[in-house]
């Protein structure tokens, strides 16, 4: 979930959950024999990285770059955890492996992949759709920003059935369970109650500033950007889409912020709904012990966050 006005944000892991904070990012996962295990990673601060954040319209980019690559590598720990439980040889030599050149390299490969996985799905969902539309659509009538909206429709089908189809799997229906177990968390923590989890249960799976809503409005945004320019032939069609992806997102992201600050706003509020709507897929109802996790690493970002700011790292 993308970090918003400096609010908590989480993501859900292989079983386990990370929680981003200001300064730290930390994942607890749960292992066999019933113990967590915790991977803390303070925030590096990037003085040009930074700058590009205060940037309208080029923030949102750095800020989902960052959180693919920040994202993979706390995956990788969640993974590397569960796989040592499971007596996985791979996991084990990868522990074996020291040294400060072996770390980098882990860490940036897998930065990397992370940012190669978001781009590639990116990329996937925005040409599949507009190849799709083309195919079926393109002696049917003239009027282009019709075959638009009818590209979005075809986009919102694709990203529904694929979530809908991965859910079926208990690997994905486990890590939709933790990513609910989060909102709970977060939402339990902003309403002021006692991170219990009895509390935490009480809540909703669904929560305003989670990734999905970004999807939902990247599909949205791109309907309505790509209405205002010409193309002739599928090749110029697939060119404008490639070219004015990171306007996409970037406009997106602004529009995400925008929603949120109106979530407390009767009317307005209903600006929110399709990224929650989304959410009814990517979120699953929390066992008690998944809870347990998110309870578990949230308190742990706090306490994380504590020592920071006291000085005492």
């Amino acid at each position: 979930m993308a970090e918003q006005n400096n609010i908590y944000g989480g993501q859900a892991v292989i079983e386990g959950v990370m929680f981003a904070g200001r300064n730290v990012h930390v994942t607890a996962v749960r292992k066999k024999d019933g113990s967590l295990d915790f991977l803390e990673v303070p925030k590096k601060v990037i003085p040009w990285v930074q700058a590009l954040k205060k940037i309208p319209f080029i923030r949102g980019i750095v800020g989902i770059v960052e959180s693919s690559a920040k994202g993979a590598q706390h995956l990788n720990f969640s993974a590397e955890s569960f796989a040592e439980q499971e007596g996985d040889a791979e996991a084990t030599k990868k522990e074996e492996k020291s040294g400060i050149f072996s770390n980098i390299s882990m860490f940036l490969g897998v930065a990397f992949v992370g940012v190669l996985s978001f781009l590639f799905g990116k990329f996937i969902f925005t040409l599949v759709p507009a190849i799709i539309e083309q195919f079926l659509f393109q002696n049917v009538f003239s009027n282009q920003i019709l075959h638009n909206l009818i590209e979005g429709v075809i986009k919102i089908i694709l990203l529904v059935g694929y979530i809908y189809f991965i859910s079926l799997t208990p690997m994905i229906r486990r890590l939709f369970q933790y990513h609910g177990a989060e909102h709970k968390v977060i939402s339990a923590y902003e309403a002021g109650m006692e991170l219990t989890v009895s509390n935490v249960q009480k809540f909703n799976t669904l929560h305003y500033r989670c990734g999905s809503s970004f999807i939902v409005f990247t599909v949205l945004i791109g309907v309505v950007i790509y209405s205002f320019l010409h193309y002739d032939g599928m090749v110029e069609r697939i060119v404008q889409r490639l070219i004015l992806l990171p306007l996409v997102i970037g406009v997106s992201y602004e529009v995400l912020r925008f929603t949120n600050s109106l979530r407390e706003v009767p009317v307005l509020r209903y600006l929110g709904y399709p990224g929650l709507w989304l959410q009814l897929l990517t979120t699953k109802e929390p066992e008690d012990s998944q809870v347990e996790v998110s309870i578990a690493s949230f308190n742990r970002m706090l306490e994380a966050e504590k020592r920071i700011m006291e000085g005492r790292v």
